[in-house]
């Protein structure tokens, strides 16, 4: 079976690119694989190239969805990344996870939607009361607010 990730490499090492056709052979997981080696690797480039050709064949895999909004976390491209971690976690539904939460809302931070933030911070102690990580984004984001001491 091929490695994705040292096609890529070759492809790119020989001076061309790869096209999404290319890729579409490699299933979710693997393009994920491909992407965690990538950046390890330290060919980002390549890796955000392959994210965004992961996304537009497979937008609704959460492997895909997990990956690209971790790239967009690294690119600090904060808007695209509140979008795919909100479509992560809906189509996570009762599955999502404490880590998704809480890059959603560094990530809305970030973007400066600290309201939103806030809320979703809301939103993430309803469903984990006791994460102390949610706790102390929740009182930050009060206090950033000019909220003070917030009834939980």
């Amino acid at each position: 079976m091929p490695n994705l990730a040292q096609e890529l490499i070759s492809l790119a090492e020989s001076g061309y690119s790869f096209n999404t056709y290319q890729v579409s052979r490699f299933s979710p997981s693997e393009i994920r694989l491909a992407i965690q080696t990538l950046m390890g690797e330290d060919r980002d480039a390549l890796a955000y190239a392959l994210g965004d050709a992961g996304l537009a064949l497979y937008p609704d895999s959460e492997d895909i969805l997990a990956i690209t909004a971790l790239l967009a976390v690294v690119r600090e491209d904060w808007p695209q990344a509140v979008d795919l971690i909100r479509q992560l976690i809906e189509m996570q539904g009762d599955r999502a996870t404490v880590f998704s939460y809480s890059m959603l809302i560094r990530s809305l931070r970030c973007n400066l939607d600290l309201a939103e933030s806030f809320e979703a911070a809301g939103i993430a102690l309803a469903l984990f009361p006791d994460h102390p990580e949610l706790l102390k984004e929740y009182d930050a984001l009060a206090e950033a607010l000019g909220l003070g001491a917030v009834q939980r």
